[in-house]
């Protein structure tokens, strides 16, 4: 895959994060110019990574039902909330990104969800409306992460590359094709509820997630 062009750190300012159970973080937060899908993508650096250390990452795909309004359709909402404070106590940034609906845009992802209502799963869904299982490009994120000193080598003073944080096998499949190092690939814990267990299934079943769900699901 052609390496992505180059994207450049656009501003920078801290923001207080408290979550509704009370954790609190210190975030720095960056956005960027020349990002390949124009999108408003935004960088939190969270915690400090040890000298030597390897910084931890995850892509975090927006979702305004998950990550706003607390839906138990998804996983999304306490994937966020532990990823701030799994990075905050490693170092190393939680990249949010612009992809509502894996990329489909949030109209398509509603009407998905009525799709699933009838039957379909997450990803048979998407192809009924004519639009793909996922359509997320992660260019705009390795360009982010080399504006932020973390590329193929990992910057100043790292080991080398980043530790992803999911347990989506395309999302570091993709960031190596395009030139960032990944290390390990770090899983998220179980966010398992009575809305989300098909989901679940069929992340793991149809597109390889590292979902450690057959201890919970009978």
């Amino acid at each position: 895959m052609p390496q992505p062009g180059s994207a450049t750190v656009r501003s920078r300012v801290r923001i207080p994060l408290t979550f509704p159970d009370g954790y609190r973080a210190e975030a720095e937060v960056f956005t960027f110019h020349g990002l390949a899908d124009g999108a408003e993508h935004l960088a939190l650096a969270l915690g400090t990574v040890p000298d030597g250390g390897t910084p931890l990452v995850r892509l975090h795909s927006e979702c305004l039902t998950g990550d706003v309004f607390g839906s138990d359709r998804c996983d999304c909402g306490p994937q966020l909330r532990e990823s701030v404070e799994l990075i905050s106590g490693a170092g190393g940034y939680l990249l949010y990104l612009r992809q509502e609906g894996r990329g489909i845009g949030l109209y398509n992802k509603l009407d998905a969800y009525a799709l699933q209502d009838s039957g379909l799963d997450t990803y048979d869904a998407n192809t009924a409306l004519g639009l793909p299982e996922d359509g997320r490009d992660y260019t705009a994120a390795a360009q982010m992460l080399a504006a932020l000193g973390i590329d193929g080598t990992g910057g100043t003073g790292s080991t080398g590359g980043i530790d992803l944080l999911s347990n989506n096998p395309d999302k570091a499949a993709q960031l190596g094709r395009l030139g960032v190092t990944v290390r390990r690939r770090v899983p998220t814990g179980v966010h398992l509820s009575a809305s989300n267990v098909r989901y679940l299934t069929a992340k793991v079943e149809r597109t390889g997630h590292s979902i450690e769900l057959s201890r919970l699901v009978g």
